[in-house]
């Protein structure tokens, strides 16, 4: 979709050039997307043109000098977001397409993507991902299984914990959901197409990724990912490539141990948590939650509780410009003779730390080196959990910081708190390599 003014750039583009033309590093934005579409067997592209839509032509021609095969739609008035899908059938030969707008950089493993979709058997995949304002965002409202139920708009009142899940403008989608579509007329893909569809039942799946993918739209954002681009971050970030992680442990570590948090209210987050939490997101590290809650077992909480104890973490987090990539807990707890427990839950269980379940599963999903990561924590269950799993460790002098003496497994690092151990750990990142 490069159909649009740009009139946030107008300072780069002068109306001379339409917006998906502005160079990010030397290169047009939407050669950017088309090599990193191209590099991984996507050739085939349609290109929906509108303002100044005939320097991109003149540019691409017929695609055969990037590697592809290139047609051009042509909007005579702009359609919105998805009026111009009304056009596409006819030059779509396969099941399903990608849908991306023209000002966005992103390094994806389509792949991954495309898995997800046909598993879930959706109409339409959004990618989402977790972003540093989404107090300012439009949020995607989704099950556990990624079924979207709803969008929360960014000029709504949040009077609630929310997941920092946000629509990154990238889209997988099934050739019938342009039929759902008026010829030729003014459409908006988020509120009107997309919240149709899941009104009516329809499966919209969102695609939860760690990866790079960032708005460009303003010169400050360009700015920002040329020297994303220069670190080589953006290529770092993508799943076909191994990922470093750093494990947090979350009671005592992330937020104050004020006994058994299971309740909303008792949760705090340590004071320099989100400092820290913004420097891991800053060094390409994912910054990822792995904790036990044996609450749940002992019948202190549900699972839903615990759900909206980690909204609140998110919140809270995000409301600072931090967020994380991912949130896993253990609800179990082997033990049994607790009144009120719950016998669903007293079972043992591969993930409970400092059993490695939780952060395999991450591995797996995130493609992280475990061997290149580091598990943090405020306990000795937390320093042999990462000796199990052959990543660093590292101690917090906060919470428990080491007393509670079920192991004798010794840390690689300790700190005082957990902004002191992240700084420690990215001055050795930077010291290796």
């Amino acid at each position: 979709m490069a159909g649009g003014k740009g009139t946030r750039l107008r300072a780069l583009t002068n109306d001379e050039i339409p917006k998906p033309m502005v160079p990010v590093a030397g290169k047009p934005i939407l050669q950017w997307q088309i090599e990193c579409l191209r590099e991984q067997g996507v050739s085939d592209i349609v290109i929906i043109v509108g303002h100044l839509g005939e320097r991109i032509q003149e540019y691409f021609r017929d695609g055969g000098s990037f590697g592809a095969s290139i047609r051009y739609v042509a909007e005579e008035t702009p359609l919105g977001t998805a009026g111009a899908l009304s056009m596409l059938p006819p030059m779509l030969e396969e099941e399903n397409f990608f849908l991306i707008f023209g000002d966005v950089l992103f390094d994806i493993d389509l792949r991954r993507m495309e898995r997800f979709h046909r598993e879930n058997h959706a109409l339409a995949t959004l990618f989402v991902h977790p972003n540093a304002h989404p107090f300012d965002s439009d949020l995607v409202i989704h099950d556990t299984d990624g079924r979207v139920r709803r969008f929360d708009s960014k000029h709504n009142v949040r009077d609630y914990w929310y997941r920092n899940c946000v629509n990154a403008g990238f889209y997988l989608l099934n050739r019938r959901v342009c039929q759902e579509i008026p010829a030729r007329t003014k459409v908006d893909l988020e509120k009107e197409l997309l919240a149709g569809l899941i009104a009516d039942g329809q499966p919209v799946y969102a695609y939860e990724s760690s990866e790079y993918i960032k708005d460009v739209g303003t010169v400050e954002r360009i700015q920002r990912a040329e020297e994303e681009l220069g670190s080589g971050l953006v290529s770092r970030r993508s799943l076909r490539n191994r990922q470093r992680a750093i494990f947090l442990d979350r009671d005592g570590t992330v937020n104050r141990k004020n006994g058994l948090v299971y309740q909303e209210e008792q949760f705090e987050l340590e004071d320099c948590a989100a400092e820290a939490v913004r420097k891991i997101n800053r060094s390409g590290y994912l910054a990822i939650v792995v904790t036990n809650q044996p609450v749940v077992a002992r019948g202190l909480c549900r699972i839903e509780d615990m759900e909206r104890i980690h909204r609140k973490m998110e919140t809270l987090l995000g409301r600072e410009g931090a967020y994380l990539d991912a949130v896993r807990f253990c609800p179990h707890h082997p033990d049994k003779g607790y009144p009120e427990e719950n016998p669903a839950y007293k079972i043992p269980c591969h993930c409970r730390k400092p059993d490695i379940g939780m952060l395999e599963e991450c591995a797996e999903r995130f493609h992280i080196d475990l061997s290149r990561s580091w598990m943090v924590g405020d306990t000795t269950v937390d320093i042999q959990t990462g000796k199990n799993a052959g990543t660093r460790t590292a101690l917090v002098l906060t919470g428990d910081a080491g007393r509670d003496g079920k192991y004798t497994a010794a840390p690689d690092v300790t700190g005082e708190n957990l902004l002191c151990v992240i700084e420690k750990i990215l001055e050795r990142r930077e010291e290796n390599g």
